[in-house]
């Protein structure tokens, strides 16, 4: 079997295994995948089972590239090298079913100068005609054939596609996404406000609080550990009063002293914008007199360390 394999739908789930899922999480397993529904079909307590069962360990977006270590009937073990693990040092870990991965070697997108990141909090990729296909999300990487004034043409693994110009940012692939500032990352963070909270969420269709560190980091051009439990462990350290916007935030049980299990994006002013838990959406709060702060257990700073 090959090696390098690329994902093929919107959002793919990494499971913790084959036996993670559901009955009711088949929206999820299909091609294409059905994430807004599956969302919106599911309760508090179905979402707060993702979890309390430990049953996904992460997502990716379309066009990204896997790993792949193990076949197990219709699904793929796979590493995703873009997301940095304690868990493996060669990328993040999990399961996906294997219909929803493609085979890179059957992937014809032939050599390009410029690539396109979805920069709305979700888009359409329509076909050449203009008809809406697939609703893929911010973040996305695209490689560019043609640009427009109003579309952008991307060779994907589903042929040539098309999405609109103002959908996206342009950068060159010789010079790659140049390192955003602490301001950029609050920007970026400010796009999801009263979006809803998703365990193992990494896309605009819902974001856990280390998967919207992560992403806002990596759209401004910095690869950052996918946990919160191994941000704390990058980048600089800064003390509360040293903080900037941009930075991140950590919290641990045991009035902080124990283990991190949460992570904001400072706002400035005393505040920060977080993803906290199922049954809430991203917010803006103040740290003093908020039930995190008994929890502080310091700031980091990645892209200019």
């Amino acid at each position: 079997m090959e090696n390098e394999w690329i994902v093929n739908v919107s959002v793919a789930t990494l499971w913790t295994s084959p036996e993670s899922p559901r009955e009711k999480d088949q929206l999820l397993l299909s091609n294409p995948v059905q994430i807004k529904k599956w969302i919106s079909s599911n309760s508090y307590d179905d979402k707060l089972e993702l979890h309390a069962k430990n049953m996904i360990q992460s997502q990716l977006l379309y066009g990204q590239k896997v790993i792949v270590t193990e076949e197990n009937g219709e699904w793929l073990s796979v590493l995703v090298p873009d997301q940095p693990s304690g868990k493996n040092e060669s990328g993040y870990p999990g399961w996906i079913p294997k219909q929803q991965l493609t085979p890179a070697s059957s992937f014809e997108g032939g050599s390009y100068d410029s690539f396109a990141v979805i920069s709305s909090p979700t888009a359409f990729l329509y076909r050449l005609e203009e008809k809406k296909e697939i609703e893929i999300s911010f973040n996305t990487r695209l490689a560019i054939q043609q640009i427009g004034e109003e579309w952008v043409e991307v060779g994907t693994i589903d042929g040539t596609k098309k999405v609109r110009r103002n959908d996206v940012e342009i950068y060159s692939v010789h010079d790659g996404i140049p390192k955003g500032t602490g301001q950029d990352i609050v920007r970026a963070a400010e796009k999801f406000l009263n979006l809803e909270y998703l365990w193992g969420g990494m896309s605009g269709f819902g974001y856990d609080c280390s998967g919207f560190a992560y992403t806002m980091h990596h759209f401004n051009g910095i690869t950052i550990p996918r946990d919160a439990s191994d941000q704390h462990k990058r980048g600089k350290k800064v003390t509360r009063d040293e903080l900037e916007p941009g930075d991140l935030v950590f919290f641990a049980y045991d009035e902080g002293k124990g283990f991190v299990h949460h992570v904001g994006i400072y706002y400035g002013n005393d505040q920060m914008i977080h993803s906290p838990k199922t049954g809430k959406t991203v917010e803006i709060i103040a740290l003093t007199n908020s039930p995190y702060e008994i929890e502080f257990c310091g700031g980091r700073r990645f892209g200019k360390e």
